[in-house]
């Protein structure tokens, strides 16, 4: 055998080779990941986080090749591959935007609300998303509808129906509850329509559950159509550039916005309707309820607590710099409010709980609570519950004993009280599912 023979031969076994050792490290890479993705699964049964709140993903196992696409394309990491398919690992973390669904290309991805062990309650709606009490329409999550671009359509297409409804006699055609993306996208119609509406949020920010998106990633995958605005087309687009086009149409548009108005009482009057929040009474035509289902902020019911230093969520850890501020809350959005505020230079941050233990968190944020504790960054008072809200001070009970801890802020990750005991006292119906289609 000559040299050129010999060399002819040996390049496609050296090639074979290398490409055998490639799979071969390929394989391992994929096979550890493989366990640790299983590990996290069972690090979330164990700790009680592996049902999801709301929208989330169920996956073919069928159809999925395991290719770990989505996994990508989440951004929370509530998805991981084991077996050699993709699964839901930890379903607390999911938030419900869609993306794993649209990084899908052999379409094995199905969105739904409730599971096998807990049905998720959603209320009944016409094709027009007019509910079964006459005048009182429904777009949205609470409706059953987590995407984005969807529940904008449903807030447009509801309005359509809204105006057929119009007529004198009312102070308003229309009280549109919730300014997520179907309260926002309604509130225009009724601009381009030029019917008198009164858009409500409970909170200070347009968004919805947008603005509690925790990473940047989120999915409109498909045109949207806006009245006023016209079609409006996103790729993927980070959540804070999302909030940002929404606040210039906003501005563009004149939307006005209610902020700070909390739905309390629907009254039947007539044939229309009395919306009672906390600061006014709207006498309306129709009602559009476009609120999620992350629901009302549950209170500490408290003295004090209805001054400006108490808030309920989190936004810009940067803001409390150097001050002193109390993380009331035992869940994982209390805990991590925790450590991104003893993360910031001078800030003193105290984490009260009632419990005597932090059970249902993730054990990431467990452990790092107990080493921020024991660095003497963070404070942790278990067992304790908060009496008073003072101006500089808050009055802490723990086993009987009552401390007055100095402080300029409080933040308070309760939970929150769903929507479906005022909507069930209005009269609308809704029926449990055990995994719904979006």
């Amino acid at each position: 055998m000559n040299g050129d023979t010999l060399a002819s031969w040996l390049h496609p076994v050296m090639y074979g080779c290398v490409l055998l050792l490639a799979l071969g490290l390929y394989l391992r890479w994929r096979q550890r990941r493989q366990r640790a993705y299983a590990a996290e699964m069972q690090q979330s049964l164990e700790a009680g986080l592996a049902e999801p709140p709301s929208l989330h993903p169920v996956v073919n196992p069928l159809a999925c090749i395991g290719s770990g696409s989505c996994v990508s394309a989440c951004p929370e990491g509530a998805l991981g591959i084991v077996g050699g398919k993709a699964v839901l690992i930890n379903g607390s973390a999911c938030i419900g935007h869609g993306a794993c669904q649209s990084a899908c290309a052999f379409d094995a991805i199905q969105l739904v609300f409730g599971t096998e062990r807990r049905g998720i309650d959603i209320p009944d709606v016409t094709p027009a998303f007019e509910s079964n009490v006459p005048g009182v329409y429904i777009a949205g999550e609470l409706g059953g509808m987590g995407l984005i671009r969807k529940a904008a359509e449903q807030g447009r297409q509801a309005i359509e129906h809204v105006r057929k409804r119009s007529g004198t006699g009312w102070d308003l055609d229309v009280v549109i509850v919730g300014c997520g993306p179907a309260g926002l996208s309604a509130g225009l119609a009724c601009i381009e329509h030029g019917l008198r509406y009164r858009l409500l949020e409970q909170e200070d920010s347009l968004g919805g559950a947008v603005f509690h998106y925790p990473r940047a990633k989120i999915a409109m995958t498909a045109p949207v159509k806006l009245a006023v605005v016209g079609t409006v087309r996103f790729g993927e687009v980070a959540k804070e550039k999302l909030l940002e086009f929404w606040n210039d149409i906003v501005r563009k548009t004149g939307l006005r916005i209610e902020f700070r108005e909390c739905l309390q009482h629907i009254e039947a009057d007539g044939d229309g309707f009395v919306v009672h929040t906390q600061r006014n009474r709207y006498r309306t035509r129709s009602v559009l309820l476009a609120m999620g289902r992350r629901g009302t902020p549950r209170k500490l019911e408290v003295p004090g607590e209805d001054t400006p230093k108490v808030v309920y969520r989190l936004i810009d850890p940067s803001q409390y710099r150097g001050r002193r501020v109390l993380v009331v809350g035992g869940g994982d959005s209390a805990l991590e409010a925790a450590l991104a505020l003893c993360a910031e230079a001078g800030t003193q941050v105290t984490l009260s709980y009632r419990g005597d233990a932090f059970s249902r968190v993730k054990a990431k944020n467990r452990v790092a609570v107990q080493e921020a504790q024991a660095a003497g960054r963070l404070r942790v008072l278990l067992g304790t519950q908060v009496r008073r809200i003072d101006a500089d001070a808050v009055q802490i009970e723990n086993d009987g004993h009552t401390e007055a801890l100095p402080n300029d802020d409080v933040i308070v990750c309760a939970g929150g009280e769903l929507p479906m005991p005022l909507l069930r006292k209005v009269g609308i119906r809704f029926q449990t599912h055990h995994g719904l289609p979006a």
